[in-house]
């Protein structure tokens, strides 16, 4: 039976968050440098991107690169920023034509200077895009984002801008560099791993995981149908019990 099929378009997540691991792995099966996976996976990045979009997913979450990926070999992070600037500008006619806004969060600035401007026009060019939002976790850290907005909202409190009794959940979620995204409510690691690795760990208190066995670069759309319908199949309680679900 087609997968796609079995989902059901009424109860898609709002907002999908994606690890993508095994590129390097993908490659090493293959005989091939690790660079070689990541470029096989961009074409996985476009695939999934465009089957969320046609699904009606409004937010889809990559993680692209973390902080702790800069301890990586000097010559796989050079490549890989620059992989990341020459699909920035060859994929901008992709996200318009399938009406897709993109969003990055992280520690932007400290990107190479190339990387920051390709991602920048990248954002600029299709912030008029209303389909669906890609948002690119690039140089991010879930630890990372709680500091900033920690250390934000402790600058209000000591300028007398925010009392110290508001200094509540709302007040970090509305801090964190995803505030003005929806919580993610299914989150999709590949390649066998079942960790979250740093990502958006105060987003992720109530998420729904799905973990796929599967390298990045084979990730297709019948495994992200997969996942989909493994989520639907999941009751999702926030602490209550069953009989207090409303179906």
């Amino acid at each position: 039976m087609d997968l796609k099929l079995q989902i059901d378009l009424e109860r898609l997540p709002h907002h999908v968050a994606i690890i993508m691991d095994g590129n390097g792995r993908w490659a090493k099966k293959h005989g091939k440098p690790r660079i070689f996976g990541h470029r096989n996976g961009v074409k996985t990045v476009r695939e999934i991107t465009e089957t969320a979009a046609e699904l009606g997913i409004s937010y889809l979450t990559l993680y692209a690169f973390s902080t702790e990926n800069w301890s990586r070999p000097k010559r796989e992070v050079s490549a890989i920023m620059q992989l990341l600037v020459d699909t920035l500008y060859k994929e901008i006619n992709t996200l318009n034509k399938n009406d897709i806004r993109l969003k990055a969060i992280g520690e932007l600035h400290s990107l190479p200077a190339s990387t920051h401007k390709a991602l920048k026009e990248g954002i600029a060019n299709t912030a008029a895009n209303q389909r669906m939002t890609l948002v690119l976790a690039l140089n991010y850290s879930g630890r990372w984002d709680i500091v900033q907005a920690s250390q934000k909202l402790a600058q209000q409190v000591s300028e007398g801008l925010l009392p110290l009794e508001a200094l509540d959940e709302h007040a970090i979620q509305g801090a964190l560099s995803t505030a003005d995204m929806p919580e993610p409510e299914l989150l999709i690691r590949t390649s066998g791993e079942h960790r979250l690795s740093n990502f958006l760990l105060w987003e992720c208190a109530y998420t729904e995981f799905h973990f796929s066995p599967v390298f990045w670069p084979d990730f297709g759309k019948e495994h992200f149908y997969q996942a989909l319908i493994d989520f639907q199949n999941r009751e999702r309680r926030f602490g209550k019990i069953s009989e207090q679900i409303i179906h």
